[in-house]
């Protein structure tokens, strides 16, 4: 007979909520399961800044504190992702200028778009397009593969993109529209018309 984990099953259907107020009232193992559910999309915003895999475990690890001495302030004014993606981004912005290692003083586009790799035509046939696009994003400055991420990547609306980033909704717009821009232009190189389609894919085009 297969013998199931009855408090485990209760913690995945409970909605953050449920989660929140039983954190509040103690309950750890509500915690880890909290953690384990944001746990991913805390990573990729501060993958998207930091970059450094040896240090993301220990900023990682500062956010999940902040978010549990933090709970209580909670007020479901917004969505629980928002609030924690917030705490995300701050702390890796906070991060990134104590050790000074932001790149957030050159969005000048033509820069930007020297800056960002050729791809090699004579292995387009086996290279691995989707990686070559990550590989792009890798260096957009912080700002640009930061709303790419969280706009296409977590599906955060512009408005959840202001609240996390204190980025004007313009601005998040604007940004967006030109990483996109600089990431079509390096595309144009690769893509063939057999091949429209994945590009569109690729770049969130409708």
């Amino acid at each position: 007979m297969q013998h199931f984990n009855i408090g485990r099953c209760q913690t995945e259907s409970m909605n953050d909520a449920e989660l929140v107020a039983q954190i509040l009232n103690g309950n750890m193992k509500s915690f880890t399961f909290l953690v384990n559910r944001y746990q991913k999309l805390v990573v990729h915003i501060m993958g998207r800044l930091i970059q450094r895999h040896d240090e993301l475990e220990d900023v990682s690890q500062e956010v999940f504190l902040k978010v549990y001495q933090n709970l209580g302030k909670y007020r479901n004014e917004c969505k629980l992702s928002t609030w924690i993606a917030t705490i995300a981004y701050n702390t890796s912005i906070n991060y990134l200028r104590k050790f000074k290692k932001s790149d957030e003083a050159s969005l000048d586009d033509k820069a930007i778009l020297d800056k960002l790799t050729d791809f090699r035509q004579d292995d387009y046939e086996t290279a691995d397009l989707h990686r070559y696009i990550r590989e792009q994003i890798e260096l957009l400055p912080v700002q640009y593969r930061t709303v790419l991420t969280l706009y296409h990547l977590e599906e955060f609306s512009y408005q959840e993109i202001e609240q996390i980033t204190g980025m004007p909704e313009g601005t998040v717009k604007n940004y967006l529209f030109r990483a996109k821009a600089l990431l079509k232009e390096k595309l144009k190189f690769v893509v063939n018309e057999s091949s429209l389609k994945l590009a569109k894919e690729i770049t969130n085009e409708k």
